[in-house]
This record gives structure tokens, sequence and C-alpha cells, in this order.
């Protein structure tokens, strides 16, 4: 059974920074991705990566600022925030994909499992 057990998050100011994890159960996957959801707003796709880091993509609003990653021993996953803004205060989802494809699906219904999410609160 897939398991993805977050952490990481928490209250910061503008300009902050955080680290968020996912540890991944023993197995590979095709690609990993983190999403987002706002109050009130639908998730969003934030950065995702081939399970290789051969290709990465981000969301425009986050772009240079985060760093999807992976630890190739641990199987955890890595979302590094930096000069974070207070629109980026969001419940962060991590998810694997199971199916290989080129480039990373930036889209959620590709992915096949997901975090239980962890709260960042970005405000002065």
């Amino acid at each position: 059974q897939v398991q993805l057990v977050e952490s990481g998050g928490g209250s910061v100011q503008p300009g902050d920074s955080l680290r968020l994890s996912c540890e991944a159960s023993g197995r590979t996957f095709g690609s990993f991705g983190w999403f987002r959801q706002a109050p009130g707003k639908e998730r969003e796709f934030v950065a995702a990566s081939t399970w290789r880091l051969s290709a990465r993509s981000y969301a425009d609003s986050v772009k240079g600022r985060f760093t999807i990653s992976r630890d190739n021993v641990k199987l955890t996953l890595f979302l590094q925030m930096n000069s974070l803004k207070p629109e980026d205060t969001a419940v962060y989802f991590c998810a694997v994909a199971v199916a290989t494809t080129r480039l990373p699906p930036t889209g959620e219904e590709a992915y096949d499992y997901w975090g239980q999410g962890t709260q960042v609160t970005v405000s002065s």
C-alpha cells in the first residue's frame, strides 16, 4: 500500500523560506508533484518532476522561488519554498503518479496517490 506522509508546514513571515517533505513508501513512481489549495479556492498545480528528475515543471506563480527535488536514498520528496508571499498561503499536498511519462503531468487527475496535506501560512 502506498503512503505519503508530509511534514514541514508552518507559519512564517513574507520573505521567509520553508521546506516541505513527503515520505513515500518503498517503491518508485513515474512522477511526483506538489499541489496547493487556498481557502475558498480549488486545488492548483505548484510543481512536478519526473521520478528520475529528468524534467521539472513549475507554476508561473512560483517559478524562480520554489524548487522540487527528491532524496534518492530515502525516497523523500521535497519542495523548497523561498521568498514566500502571503498569496502562497494554502494547504500543500504531495502526490505521485504511477505512469512513466517523458514530462511530469501538471493535472491532478494524473496522480494516483496523495498526501494528507500540510498547512503553510505566510503572514506579517
